[in-house]
């Protein structure tokens, strides 16, 4: 089993992300169930606009993509813009539109049988909204999702608090992350063991 974060901030490295710094935890979580991970940044990969596995001209998104079906279990963390994942996210999943016209000799999508996860943060409510977006896309491209696949922290209303700048991790944001790795990797263990029928 291995898990693939994909941090969605739009700020490229070193800039500190709350994204990013949920993606870790999650990660940890992974880790502590003795599945190794990696976090990769996307904002720090030149990713073209575009619906196809490649779009040439330098593209980064190859590269990742090698990373996506190399890994059991997929995370996009993203923060909330405008009520709205980021572009970076969308972008994401655009790219991944892409694995509709990819399939195994029995004609399934190479993404059947890997699991995804969400982590939103944000300063105001919107992480429901966010999460059911990108459930709804991931499941439509191929990907399965466990019973509690997503962690998210959201801040007071009208107030600019990050995630990051919190002294502690809330325990309700640390037990969701929990049950978001126990579950993910519980369902990618079932799916490796029993995998979709051709159809």
């Amino acid at each position: 089993m291995r898990v693939l974060s994909l941090v969605c901030t739009l700020s490229p490295s070193p800039a500190r992300s709350s994204s990013h710094l949920l993606a870790d935890q999650v990660t940890k979580e992974f880790d502590r169930l003795g599945v190794p991970g990696d976090v990769v940044r996307v904002a720090d990969h030149d990713v073209r606009p575009g619906v196809e596995t490649d779009m040439g001209d330098g593209d980064a998104w190859p590269a990742l993509r090698e990373k996506v079906l190399a890994a059991d279990i997929l995370i996009l963390a993203t923060p909330i813009w405008l009520g709205h994942p980021s572009s970076i996210c969308q972008r994401v999943l655009e790219r991944l539109d892409a694995e509709l016209s990819e399939s195994d000799d029995e004609g399934r999508l190479l993404t059947y049988g890997k699991v995804a996860g969400v982590a939103v943060v944000g300063n105001e409510d919107g992480a429901h909204k966010v999460s059911a977006d990108l459930f709804q896309a991931l499941n439509d491209v191929g990907f399965s999702l466990a019973p509690g696949a997503v962690t998210y922290w959201v801040g007071t209303a009208m107030e600019g608090t990050d995630y990051q700048d919190l002294d502690e991790t809330p325990e309700s944001v640390a037990s969701t992350t929990r049950t978001l790795a126990v579950n993910a990797l519980h369902l990618a263990r079932r799916l490796a063991a029993d995998p979709y029928p051709a159809s």
